[in-house]
């Protein structure tokens, strides 16, 4: 059975599970997991692989995948990425998807993390690099800046980001326009070093490149 994307946002488990997770990570003061950011890893991981000349069946595992990604959230933060990748394989068995197909989403959910994840699929390279672009100041929960951490700053001082896939030029170009005022470039780079580092070897696995522009300025 070939299960959509809507199928899988109108499934009543998936719902719940996305809504539980984000309830867990603001009692551990995260950043936003749920629709915003399910969404947009969804859109750009599709876009990933239909840009760069994927087949449109590939590019719906992607967009199932992206949106499914950090259901695990809902377990634990810790180790979110298998325990997802298990919900995931589960909801799409009980929705009637092929086997094939939910295998493969669960290898991407199961590898998106950067403490114990690579890109081992042209899905799981579409996912990484899909939300490892996802840095911006909506993503941030908490209303008093007094409480920030490091994650919070930086992500608050994200006020423009967008993801660009150049097939001609072979490129994946993330430009993010950082405010300052709020922190340095140089802390972008601090927190994010391994996402930054997983996302290039994501783009190497598609046969592109990974360039990273902050404030029009290439960086990587």
């Amino acid at each position: 059975m070939s299960v959509t994307l809507e199928d899988v946002k109108n499934n009543e488990e998936v719902e719940q599970l996305i809504l539980t997770a984000q309830k867990q990570l603001d009692a551990l003061g995260y950043t936003e997991h749920a629709h915003r950011h399910l969404s947009i890893v969804s859109k750009r991981a599709g876009e990933i692989l239909r840009t760069l000349g994927y087949s449109e069946d590939r590019v719906r595992l992607a967009e199932i995948a992206g949106y499914m990604h950090d259901l695990g959230n809902a377990v634990n933060r810790n180790d979110h990425a298998h325990t997802g990748a298990i919900l995931a394989y589960n909801i799409l068995k009980e929705m009637g998807m092929d086997v094939k197909d939910r295998t493969e989403i669960m290898m991407a959910i199961g590898n998106h993390d950067e403490s114990t994840g690579t890109a081992v699929s042209d899905i799981s390279a579409a996912i990484i690099l899909a939300d490892k672009s996802d840095a911006h100041r909506s993503r941030v929960s908490k209303n008093n800046m007094t409480l920030f951490d490091k994650h919070d700053r930086v992500n608050y001082a994200v006020t423009e980001a967008s993801l660009r896939i150049n097939k001609e030029e072979k490129k994946i170009i993330l430009d993010l326009t950082i405010d300052t005022k709020m922190c340095p470039v140089l802390d972008y780079f601090e927190i994010f070093m391994d996402r930054t580092m997983m996302s290039k070897y994501a783009a190497k696995y598609l046969g592109v490149w990974f360039e990273v522009v902050i404030n029009d300025t290439n960086l990587l």
